[in-house]
């Protein structure tokens, strides 16, 4: 086993038997931002929090573009290194993506044992931290070395260095040791990940096909990371999902039964929580996972509503929905959290949003109305049929029963009669035996 390979299985643990780096972080105020460069800052704070550094200190600067040397300026580069040595700096996180050879010319000016690397670096490292199952540790792997690739030259060194001991950042490769691999050999790994991935990419779409085959109406969670959706699917279906108050807890989709009041199943499929700057990286990684969203019947968009920037939150999953081509999928908003907002905020959000949904998985209020609308649109698109089934065809009606929405129901002498809303599935087989 890889010592990458070795900390994804440690996970968490690991992380918290380590001395917390120091992290100092890094935003550039330019024209055309869709976020308030304070907000971004915060959210990247919490970021690193999660990967298991603290933040000691934030230093920022206004560009009408970036330096296409080092980012920033050349006289914030040497404030930046000043600060490194006054507050013993371990880290130095940018707020955006840079490139390989900022990145090279940053760390010359910051100088060892500092490390540099910016917010893709970071969320690729979180989702390292986090990954459990095989196949999103092949995700993660596949981003990490896409990432990776362009940096060969500069990275390779900057992870094999003594200086780096682990930490927010190290989560990288296959091993800190291989100073030898070159390009040729990161293309063979991404190749060979890319064919792991697409052999569970076809199971989960026979499991996939499997439920849509059964006509069962699909619904899925999407929502910015750390928005509740894991707290709502326990407090819809019962289940335990991993549930942290942690960004992106959750990386792996999980789908669950959920039981409407009439007795009808439908399934409810929980997902990777989004993020602003989601790299492009993950998104093409996440692909078979994501899949579940644009595959579903309903989207469920939750929205953390007792965040300040829930705005901006839905605008960034909108961004990514339509990335994954499920803008033309039905979806219901669902604020979230309400419990934390007083009565008259709640009120106004209801105003201003006549057609969402308001609830607390903390506390299951607005849980029933919820549930309640899910059943209205499971059953929008059903046929009313009556119908009397042989007493030998037990099984079929079982499946009505499990599938159906059942309006009437009584036991004749041929058979049992049913008055019901069939699932557009479901009408073929129930044909034969409709009657006036």
């Amino acid at each position: 086993m890889s010592e990458f390979e070795s900390v994804i299985e440690r996970g968490p643990r690991t992380r918290l038997e380590e001395r917390r780096e120091r992290a100092l972080l890094v935003g550039v105020d330019r024209p055309g931002l869709s976020w308030p460069l304070q907000a971004t800052l915060a959210e990247l704070e919490r970021l690193v929090d999660t990967a298991g550094a603290d933040v000691v200190a934030k230093t920022t600067q206004r560009l009408d573009a970036p330096n296409p040397k080092t980012f920033i300026g050349s006289g914030k580069a040497e404030e930046i290194a000043q600060l490194c040595k006054d507050q013993e700096i371990d880290l130095v996180v940018f707020d955006d993506e840079l490139t390989p050879s900022q990145q090279s010319n940053l760390e010359k000016v910051v100088g060892k044992p500092v490390k540099v690397i910016d917010r893709t670096a970071l969320i690729l490292d979180i989702f390292a931290l986090h990954a459990s199952t095989k196949e999103g540790r092949l995700q993660v792997r596949l981003a990490q070395n896409q990432y990776l690739l362009p940096r060969l030259r500069g990275m390779w060194a900057h992870l094999a260095s003594n200086r780096m001991g682990g930490g927010v950042g190290s989560r990288f490769g296959e091993g800190e040791s291989q100073l030898e691999v070159d390009r040729r050999m990161v293309r063979k790994r991404i190749t060979s990940i890319k064919r792991e991935l697409a052999h569970l990419a076809d199971v989960r779409a026979v499991q996939r096909e499997g439920r849509y085959a059964s006509g069962m109406f699909k619904v899925a969670l999407a929502g910015y990371t750390n928005a509740g959706k894991s707290s709502l699917i326990n407090r819809l279906t019962g289940s335990d999902v991993l549930a942290w108050d942690k960004l992106f807890a959750t990386l792996d989709s999980t789908t669950r039964r959920l039981v409407l009041p009439e007795g009808r199943q439908i399934t409810v499929t929980d997902t990777v929580g989004f993020i602003q700057k989601l790299p492009t990286t993950l998104v093409e990684s996440f692909k078979s996972t994501l899949d579940e969203i644009s595959g579903s019947d309903l989207i469920l968009h939750v929205v953390d509503a007792s965040s300040e920037e829930f705005l901006d939150q839905i605008d960034a999953v909108e961004e990514v929905l339509g990335q994954i081509e499920a803008h033309s999928i039905p979806r219901i908003v669902v604020f979230n959290k309400i419990d934390l907002l007083d009565r008259q905020t709640v009120e106004a959000l209801r105003a201003r949003n006549p057609h969402a949904q308001f609830v607390s998985a903390q506390t299951g209020e607005g849980i029933d109305e919820l549930i309640g609308h899910l059943s209205r649109a499971a059953a929008a698109a059903d046929t009313a049929m009556d119908v009397l089934i042989p007493y030998d065809k037990g099984s079929l009606v079982s499946m009505v029963h499990e599938r159906c929405r059942i309006i009437g129901e009584e036991h004749t002498e041929t058979g049992t009669r049913i008055s019901l809303f069939a699932p557009a599935t479901y009408v073929s087989q129930l044909e034969p035996f409709r009657i006036s």
